[in-house]
């Protein structure tokens, strides 16, 4: 990969999708809007294809061909190399027991099955002990701010923070408990998933 280009979100969803097969960037866009992925990221045109050529730049994508259907415009196809590969696994291992970049941990959440299921579960037992720690510190701030009787309206953001991570922890552990028995792994290279994607659950 060449240096300077800059893995985002958006980039981490391109080169994800195309471990489902070739496509041209009208199709990424078509399947990430269907598939509701514009809930994580800003999904724009203009942003797809801009992200494709920089992707491409860096060595992570590769041109494969071109079509035409009618008048329409000549489209040309892409192919994830196997840096590509690498940078999806990089890049989700890296943001994945992370509790400071809310959108980053989302995406990597969502792609989290391009890495192995010990090493998620590892990952995310990491994020949950920093996870811990956080709410301990909101939980044990509102019990000494409500001793000294400070008035609740300036407890408000806080005890929200609170209650938020007590419902992730909640989660983390209930999708540790069920980790084992979800069906796991990427889809093979230029082969349809076997099994529904994260993406297509999202509206089956």
């Amino acid at each position: 990969m060449k240096d300077g280009c800059r893995i985002t979100p958006l980039a981490v969803m391109v080169l994800a999708l195309l471990r489902e097969g070739d496509m041209h960037p009208y199709e990424m866009i078509r399947l990430m809007r269907q598939r509701h992925e514009d809930r994580l990221v800003t999904l724009t045109n203009g942003t797809l294809y801009h992200t494709v050529g920089r992707l491409t730049a860096a060595g992570l994508l590769a041109e494969v061909g071109t079509d035409r259907e009618g008048n329409r415009p000549e489209r040309t196809t892409y192919t994830l190399t196997a840096d590509g590969r690498d940078a999806v696994v990089r890049w989700v291992r890296h943001e994945l027991a992370r509790i400071d970049h809310p959108t980053e941990f989302r995406v990597a959440l969502a792609e989290s099955h391009n890495l192995p299921r010990p090493e998620v579960a590892e990952l995310l037992a990491a994020r949950r002990e920093a996870l811990a720690a956080e709410h301990a510190m909101h939980r044990d701030g509102l019990v000494k701010a409500r001793s000294r009787e400070v008035p609740e309206q300036y407890l408000v953001e806080i005890d929200r923070q609170a209650a938020l991570l007590d419902a992730e922890l909640r989660w983390t552990d209930t999708f540790l408990a069920r980790l084992g028995d979800t069906v796991w792994g990427p889809p093979r290279d230029n082969a349809p998933a076997e099994a529904p994607t994260h993406r297509e659950a999202t509206h089956a």
